[in-house]
């Protein structure tokens, strides 16, 4: 157990080049009701009238496809899924896993569901970039498909790879369209992140009931040294063996928000009283303050992670996606 956070880190295309964009799969998602043939085209002969006096409407035009989804308007079409979980289905057999295997059938499975929300996710994504007014060029994505072909060993060895995973050249591109979008729709979001911030060097103590976490802190009172404490009846086992010891940390970087609050709230030698979040019972205790400390690589790694991760749960927070398919088996 740890109290830093953890990123769910960035959702990813599951064929071709990789996208690399926030693990949503959360928020407010407005179901619709499956039609009753999702892969049927909808249907378009007027009804008859038993009035011979009444004209019969005249067709509407052109179906539209059936759709997996709409994202603001925006469709997303059941030909383009059931494509994504072909591609999905050739990559097992790339990785030399059978598709029809028992080990295949459950992969497949668990990706029908994903595969779905990766897609409303990138549109949500590229939604966002139209929005803001970023822009990818053609020469930004041939210069990119081009330094792939040169990593893969030439460009027939990538047609190669891209074929095996159930990809085309095209798509690929289109692929590596959406990750630049993606890349540059994220460093604005991270943009802001300063390098050094406030921050405190804190230990804790988490154990499961209120019963104990009062138990330790009237030892506490009483004189007993924290870290001894710690180690000896802690549950945070990244922690314990230090004493309970989280390093210094800036705002947003622990998942148990109440005893980044406790910690904030505490000046250097104090303790708290038992703080209570969903990983337990707390006790935490402030070693040092520093107003204005550099922000260490791997805490600035989590604060990007995070940063876009809210980014992409707002967008689908905010966004009006309906679902046209059961993709649950």
């Amino acid at each position: 157990m740890t109290l830093t956070w953890i990123g769910r880190g960035w959702a990813g295309r599951f064929v071709g080049a990789a996208l690399i964009l926030g693990v949503a799969g959360c928020g407010v998602i407005t179901s619709q009701p499956a039609p009753s043939s999702p892969t049927a085209m909808p249907e378009s002969t007027p009804v008859a009238s038993s009035d011979p006096t009444v004209t019969p409407l005249p067709p509407t035009g052109t179906p539209e496809p059936p759709l997996a989804a709409r994202v603001n308007g925006e469709a997303i079409y059941v030909s383009d899924y059931e494509l994504e979980l072909e591609r999905y289905r050739a990559s097992l057999a790339a990785q030399d896993v059978d598709p029809d295997s028992q080990e295949g059938q459950e992969r497949l499975n668990e990706a029908r569901d994903q595969i779905l929300d990766v897609m409303i996710e990138q549109a949500l994504v590229e939604q966002a970039a139209e929005e803001a007014g970023v822009e990818v060029t053609d020469e930004e994505v041939d210069q990119y498909m081009g330094e792939m072909a040169a990593e893969a060993g030439g460009e027939e060895v990538l047609l190669t790879k891209l074929e095996a995973w159930g990809e085309t050249y095209e798509g690929a591109k289109r692929e590596v369209r959406a990750q630049l979008f993606g890349m540059a729709m994220m460093e604005r979001v991270v943009s802001d992140i300063p390098e050094s911030a406030e921050q405190v060097h804190a230990r804790h103590i988490l154990v499961d009931t209120a019963e104990e976490a009062r138990h330790i802190h009237a030892q506490l009172e009483a004189g007993a040294d924290f870290v001894a404490l710690a180690r000896a009846h802690s549950q945070d086992t990244s922690t314990r063996d230090n004493g309970g010891d989280l390093g210094y940390f800036p705002r947003g970087i622990l998942i148990a928000s109440e005893v980044e609050e406790a910690a904030f709230s505490l000046q250097p030698g104090q303790y708290s009283d038992v703080v209570m979040s969903p990983l337990g019972y707390h006790i935490v205790q402030v070693v040092e303050r520093d107003p204005d400390r550099p922000i260490s690589p791997e805490n600035q790694r989590l604060l990007r992670e995070r940063a876009v991760q809210d980014w992409i749960e707002e967008l689908w927070a905010q966004a009006e996606v309906e679902r046209f398919i059961e993709v649950s088996p």
